[in-house]
């Protein structure tokens, strides 16, 4: 039963509203379930309220109408509840789609979770060997079912070499398709190299649509020699063009992909150094590597420049010997005796710690000053020398300075700044340094010694190779060996 105050007109004139009435007439004209919660509230949350007995329900005080129980209702009205995303999404598939193109419809509306978006889950990407350890480093592990990769190189480098050698040692069967060379070229190249395999079969073709006849009757891997001379009957352009090579690196791809076949493709390189052709070429594939190395050295590297499935970073180390392609990890960079300007460092390519050795030589300029260099970048070599003349005050305007980094390895990070310095000085005063000392630090503009990554790495690498003494520029955190600090260019000429 509601209630209401009646005030009357001359009552309310002489009464003074107080905020403390105000709040009491507000509380009478509540509703009986607010004024419930409103008062276990106050009481909640004021500390100084005790209630002397436990305040009973006001529902309990009311005297309610009894309900119609539902088997007393003729009709029971039912309402049907609100159909879901799912339902809603199957209903308009229903009506878009039929066939298989419904079951697809089907399939991505059951992965759909309650906000709507679909879920992806994760799988586990499956690789195998290419039987080469160096190999599957730079590839991230392995060779990955349906990837396309795409393999560079100045020519003569070796990269058929490698081809030859990775498709014959792997344990699958390997569709080597020529282009350039003659199956007899192949042949007498394969006697050369031992690298003969029942497995391995050899298909001379230049035309895209017969190839892709060829892969379609069951290999595991492919080997195209090269991209380049590949060319497609729908294109009338050349062999070599950018429609070509556009062409038949999609068709590769496209053929990779749906049989989940791994393809290696060669490609060539221009004078710069880049895959000749279209740009897009590199786009398209799934992993870029470049196989480095001066011809007249047995030295071989292979970068990667463009991974989906691994890191750029890692590199891999060949020799090229009288059996091919050999892997050379086991090799050193460095001379195991102490010589006038020389310095042994450890960089780091990508995960590999790398001991190789810097040499300098500084002698007397006729004219201008040479500032030459092989594995380390020219610019850096004049940054250092303007910082010896500042700091040191030594006259190297006045002298030639050569720096060569041994065994055709190329320095591409700071932390080789120390032993540039070190082998600089040690030519510059005629002085040997120890074989049992490696350099370690970054050199800055302002004189001082930085700290590099993974110096604990490379520390336990350079233990490895014998090495005792390691001047860095700060304390490792393991006691690989024994350490000297310095942090400034000044203090290491005294040790000179």
């Amino acid at each position: 039963m509601e209630q209401k105050l009646e005030i009357s007109t001359s009552l309310s004139l002489e009464l003074k509203l107080t905020p403390a009435l105000i709040q009491s007439i507000q509380l009478l004209q509540l509703p009986l379930q607010r004024l419930e919660v409103f008062l276990k509230n106050e009481i909640e949350a004021n500390p100084l309220i005790e209630p002397e007995e436990e305040i009973e329900s006001v529902w309990e005080t009311i005297d309610v109408p009894t309900v119609k129980r539902k088997e007393e209702f003729d009709i029971i009205s039912i309402q049907p509840s609100a159909p879901t995303l799912r339902e809603k999404l199957l209903q308009q598939a229903r009506l878009e789609f039929d066939g298989k193109e419904l079951e697809v419809a089907k399939l991505i509306i059951d992965n759909l979770n309650r906000s709507g978006y679909l879920e992806i889950e994760e799988e586990e990407i499956e690789r195998f060997s290419s039987s080469d350890e160096e190999f599957d480093r730079v590839l991230g592990g392995g060779i990955v079912p349906g990837s396309l990769v795409l393999i560079g190189g100045s020519p003569g480098v070796g990269k058929s070499t490698l081809m030859l050698k990775m498709a014959s040692t792997i344990d699958k069967k390997v569709l080597y398709v020529a282009g350039e060379e003659s199956p007899a070229q192949i042949k007498l190249r394969a006697n050369r190299l031992n690298t003969n395999n029942k497995e391995l079969y050899l298909y001379p073709e230049i035309i895209l649509e017969n190839i892709i006849d060829e892969i379609k009757k069951g290999y595991e891997l492919i080997i195209i020699d090269s991209i380049q001379t590949i060319y497609s009957n729908n294109i009338t352009s050349a062999p070599g063009s950018v429609s070509q090579v556009r062409e038949t690196t999609f068709e590769l791809m496209r053929i990779a992909k749906e049989l989940k076949v791994p393809i290696f493709i060669v490609g060539h390189i221009t004078k710069e150094g880049s895959i000749a052709g279209p740009r897009i070429l590199e786009h398209m594939v799934d992993t870029v590597l470049y196989f480095e190395g001066d011809s007249s050295r047995e030295l071989r590297i292979l970068r990667g420049f463009k991974n989906r499935f691994g890191s750029t970073s890692e590199i891999g180390i060949f020799e090229m010997g009288k059996n091919g392609i050999e892997s050379a990890k086991n090799r050193t960079f460095f001379s195991k005796k102490a010589q006038i300007g020389s310095a042994i460092t450890v960089i780091m390519e990508g995960t590999r710690p790398l001991v190789i050795e810097v040499q300098a030589l500084v002698a007397e300029s006729y004219g201008n000053p040479k500032r030459s260099t092989t594995g380390y970048e020219t610019n850096r070599l004049n940054m250092i020398l303007a910082l010896l003349e500042k700091k040191l005050n030594l006259p190297f305007n006045q002298y030639d300075v050569f720096i060569n980094i041994a065994g055709g390895i190329k320095i591409n990070e700071p932390a080789g700044d120390l032993a540039v310095i070190a082998a600089i000085l040690s030519s510059f005063r005629d002085r040997k340094i120890s074989k049992e000392t490696i350099f370690i630090g970054e050199v800055s503009l302002v004189g001082d010694i930085r700290d590099v990554t993974s110096l604990d790495i490379r520390l336990k690498e350079a233990k490895s190779m014998g090495f005792e003494k390691a001047i860095v520029p700060s304390k490792p955190i393991e006691n690989h060996l024994k350490t000297y600090i310095v942090q400034e260019v000044e203090k290491l000429i005294d040790w000179m």
